[in-house]
């Protein structure tokens, strides 16, 4: 990301476990203050944030609903303030359910599922915009999303409705990308497959990763390492020509 601001400041939405966590201490690694945003897990997110500080650089903690508008009005207005402006988003946070057929679910369910992984991105990626694009005065940025593989497999009788969320972060990435394209703000998604993290848990299927692993062909789950490290090189400079990219890393699932 060519951005005049140094150190760059990153927020991480979902950073209290899994993929988030991975991508805020490589972050840190390569440089970024980084905003941790965190639902529940106030002792997770301070962990995070600990391991960001080990690297030499800012962390600045934030609890939010990110499909609440009031609360991410207010976690925006803490980084400002702690921070200072932004200059990269990963939208991660996101959540799935136990396993069903779509005759078997509630309206319930589905506007959770959508609530949280559809508005909660964009909500945060408006945010983010009002503060990066050169149209509202910004330096310019890069915003990456978590999609999924489920995107385009549709995950049948498993989560049809999780999905179709993350088919919905696919275009919202395309469309996006697209409509900033010349205000500094590149829009870009990396869509992990099968990859060892907490969230199977939270669906009901602890052992989902371990126990699919061996039908990927690579033979094996991801991790969430190498999930961030995709994540890294979309928000870095090295990317710097591209914008509205969906990049699989499935290990060819």
């Amino acid at each position: 990301m060519s951005d005049p601001i140094s150190p760059p400041i990153l927020l991480v939405t979902g950073a209290g476990r899994g993929i988030g966590a991975a991508t805020a201490v490589l972050a840190a690694r390569q440089g970024w203050d980084v905003a941790l945003n965190y639902r529940r897990d106030t002792a997770a997110a301070q962990a995070v944030a600990e391991r960001v500080r080990a690297q030499g650089r800012r962390a600045l903690v934030v609890q939010a609903e990110v499909d609440d508008e009031a609360q991410v009005l207010a976690m925006f207005g803490a980084i400002d303030r702690g921070l200072g402006p932004l200059a990269g988003l990963v939208n991660n946070a996101g959540i799935v359910d136990v396993a069903a057929r779509v005759d078997e679910c509630s309206v319930a369910r589905w506007q959770r599922m959508f609530s949280i992984n559809v508005i909660g991105s964009m909500l945060c990626a408006r945010e983010a915009l009002r503060r990066m694009s050169r149209r509202h005065g910004g330096a310019g940025g890069a915003i990456v999303n978590v999609s999924s593989v489920a995107a385009r497999l549709g995950s049948a009788a498993q989560y049809v409705d999780y999905a179709a969320s993350k088919g919905a972060i696919d275009s919202f990435t395309i469309g996006l990308a697209r409509e900033v394209a010349t205000e500094g703000v590149r829009v870009n998604a990396v869509r992990p497959g099968i990859v060892e993290t907490d969230i199977h848990a939270s669906g009901g299927e602890p052992d989902r990763a371990v126990r699919l692993g061996p039908q990927v062909p690579m033979q094996r789950a991801g991790q969430a390492d190498e999930i961030a490290a995709a994540i890294c090189w979309l928000l870095s400079g090295a990317a710097s020509y591209t914008t509205g990219a969906l990049l699989d890393v499935s290990g060819g699932r």
